[in-house]
This record gives C-alpha cells, structure tokens and sequence, in this order.
C-alpha cells in the first residue's frame, strides 16, 4: 500500500513537472536547448581554433551565454504565453497563486538551468581543463538567475514578451558598456571568479567574489518579491 502510494505521488509529481514545463517553454524547449549547445559548440570551436590557452575562468565565459540564452525565453515570454493560452484566468482563480504557480516555475527553470550548466560544465572538465564542475555550475547560476528574476520583474510590468526583450537587449548592452569599468568590481555581476587579476592577492579576492555573490543574491531577491508583488495587481493582466 505504501508503496502504491509513493507511485501515485511520484508519477502526479513528474505530470507536474511536465505540465509546467511545457507551459513555460512553450513545448520550445528542446529548440533553445539545442540553440545553446550550438552557439556553445560554435564559440568553443573558435575558441580553439584561435590558439587560445583554454583555462576555468575561459570556461567560464563559454558557458555563461548559453546559459542566459536557455533563460531567457522562459522568463521574458511566460506572462505573455500564459495570456494567450488563456492560463492567466485559471492562475488568477488559485489562492495565493503567485507562490504556486510562478515561484514553483521559477524554482524550476533554475534547477533545469543548473542541472544543464553541471553536465556542460562536467564535459569541459573532461574534454579543455580540470576543475571542478559543481563549483563552476554553482558560480554560473548566480549571473544568469539574476538576470531571469530580472526578466521576469519586468515582465510583470511590461506583460508582453517582445516588449521585455527588448528592455533586456538595452540593459545587456548597458552592463556591456560597463563591462571594462566595473570589470574587477564586485558590483560587476559578470564577474568571472576563475579570472584572478594578477595585483590582486588570493584572499583580497575571494572577499570581492563574495561580496559579488551576496549582492547578486540580494537582488535575486528583490526581483523575484518585486515580481511576484505584481502578480497580485490582477486588474493589469484581465
């Protein structure tokens, strides 16, 4: 019996799972996982063929724009996709739906954007240099789950997808602008961890690397209680 009953609530738990996930990729998913292992493949490709020394902190940046790329349909297009499947009315007619909808889709892109980024992260391990992958996987999933708490905030705002995106573009190219100002600084949310500036010593910048963290946490936060905040202004999205 009991076992019969662990059955029925894993298989109602991975329904779920694939239900939601659906929902949030649109049934895209698979065309933006394959876009970022290609754009992955192709930079890596160029990387290699430059003659350029391949290290952790190269690694790095390798992998951090697939990674944005595999969040940033999900959180700049889901309000929109919800619309027009018509799931918002649905969503607006559960109690508290702000915690068990989105923030349980949120808790989801992030451990499929994790989980991505280990095995990605594990195979260059394998195949360019030796470091650890979870270390690396965990340092990636800070900048790029900002940035889809991020876009979600102003998705809630904006309520279209092309709109948002747009929004994102200008801020991307904002932080590219600020990229050599700000580039050791720990208010640099790019910051590459495994790219240690030589004037620096070990600790001066383990302690700018947390303060980093810390920050990007705060603000992941911020958008996600921002976000969610806006959710309940229901008059905006009916």
């Amino acid at each position: 019996m009991a076992t019969n009953k662990v059955h029925i609530i894993a298989d109602w738990f991975w329904r779920m799972i694939r239900y939601n996930l659906k929902i949030i990729f649109a049934n895209k998913f698979i065309w933006f996982l394959l876009a970022a292992l290609g754009f992955f493949i192709m930079v890596t490709l160029i990387t290699l063929y430059n003659g350029t020394m391949i290290t952790p902190g190269t690694v790095y940046n390798l992998l951090l724009y697939p990674g944005l790329l595999l969040i940033f349909y999900p959180t700049v297009f889901g309000i929109q996709n919800d619309e027009d499947s018509r799931i918002l009315e649905i969503i607006f007619g559960i109690p508290d739906y702000r915690y068990k909808v989105w923030l349980v889709r949120l808790v989801m892109i992030l451990i499929l954007i994790f989980g991505v980024l280990f095995l990605l992260s594990w195979f260059c391990s394998w195949t360019l240099v030796s470091f650890t992958p979870i270390y690396m996987a965990f340092h990636l999933i800070f900048p790029i789950f900002l940035m889809g708490t991020l876009a979600f905030l102003l998705s809630t705002v904006v309520r279209n997808g092309i709109g948002t995106a747009v929004i994102m573009v200008i801020i991307g190219i904002i932080f590219s602008s600020l990229a050599e100002t700000i580039e050791r600084s720990k208010w640099n949310i790019f910051l590459n961890p495994f790219k240690m500036p030589e004037q620096l010593s070990e600790a001066a910048w383990l302690s700018t690397v947390q303060d980093s963290r810390i920050i990007i946490m705060v603000g992941i936060i911020l958008t996600i209680l921002g976000g969610l905040m806006s959710m309940q202004r229901r008059e905006k999205f009916m």
